[in-house]
């Protein structure tokens, strides 16, 4: 009997070892002004509609114990594209499935992106920002998905639902947004 357990506990511990996602990190710095860890970027929205396509990239950073997340914001249009800024009220709210909300606060200085055009002669603005959290909204993000996401810029409101799984247009890659805190927050915290 107590073999069947022990060999039930060392399967669990296999499956859930296994099941976890590995950490790819971009960027590992340590030198004398401290150190810098930055995961690789991961598409959590992406939506393309009437020849407008807006896809926001996830990045988690820990800069000398400082945790938080660099947002990559890409918008493509034939049309002009009118900027969103972020600023010292910038906010991300992120709504848990638990019910919880999880506020991330805008830290850096204030910019409304970049205009260019790329290859297909299209109108691209790139805009992007870092956002740092607390550890008291730290620790739920561990544990429950995120179900949907609100940006606040500095002149408008922005919701973008979260999907489970995301198979992005653009790279052909699947992605699990709803699950990105509890897949790589692990990767930054030491």
């Amino acid at each position: 009997m107590n073999k069947k357990i022990v060999l039930a506990l060392f399967l669990f511990a296999n499956l859930i070892a296994f099941s976890q996602k590995p950490c790819e990190i971009e960027t590992n710095v340590t030198d004398s002004l401290g150190t810098y860890k930055l995961t690789k970027q991961a598409i959590i929205f992406e939506r393309s509609f009437a020849g407008n396509s807006t896809t926001i990239f996830f990045a988690l950073f820990n800069n000398n114990g400082v945790l938080g997340l660099e947002t990559q914001q890409l918008q493509s249009s034939a049309d002009f594209i009118k900027a969103n800024c972020l600023d010292s009220n910038s906010r991300i709210f992120l709504q848990l499935n638990n019910g919880k909300i999880v506020t991330l606060l805008f830290a850096g200085a204030e910019t409304c992106g970049t205009l260019v055009r790329n290859d297909k002669n299209e109108n691209t603005r790139i805009l992007i920002g870092s956002f740092v959290f607390s550890k008291e909204n730290f620790e739920e993000l561990k544990s429950s998905p995120v179900t949907f996401m609100r940006i606040k810029y500095s002149g408008e409101i922005i919701d973008y639902p979260l999907k489970t799984e995301l198979i992005s247009e653009l790279d052909k890659k699947t992605y699990q947004p709803e699950n990105y805190f509890i897949d790589y927050l692990k990767c930054v915290e030491n």
